[in-house]
């Protein structure tokens, strides 16, 4: 990746694992002032999975054929980056089913 201009008007270099609400992600440091700029879309889910974590969410279970189907909200979708098609393990945990996206 390229670097970026910084607002000190030097260019910020690209940096992986850089720390972000305990989680590490990408975006740009630069070396002379120490500013960082975080990837938006990556700070973006991570806000969005904080504020998941904080709250019940609900979810509608359906039926297709002899299938019961979980459906999950567009939020959870998006800060967890699930698809359409793409297989998740189900793990029973006492009276709980806990949801775990596969390995990518």
């Amino acid at each position: 990746m390229k670097g970026m201009k910084c607002v000190c008007g030097k260019t910020a270099e690209y940096v992986k694992n850089l720390r972000f609400n305990n989680y590490k992600i990408d975006g740009w440091k630069c070396n002379s002032c120490e500013e960082i700029y975080y990837n938006p879309q990556k700070a973006e889910r991570i806000l969005l999975l904080n504020k998941l974590k904080k709250q019940v969410v609900k979810a509608k279970l359906g039926r297709i054929r002899s299938n019961l189907v979980l459906r999950l909200p567009r939020d959870i979708e998006t800060a967890l980056n699930l698809h359409k098609g793409e297989e998740v393990s189900l793990k029973v945990e006492g009276n709980e089913i806990k949801v775990v996206p596969s390995l990518r």
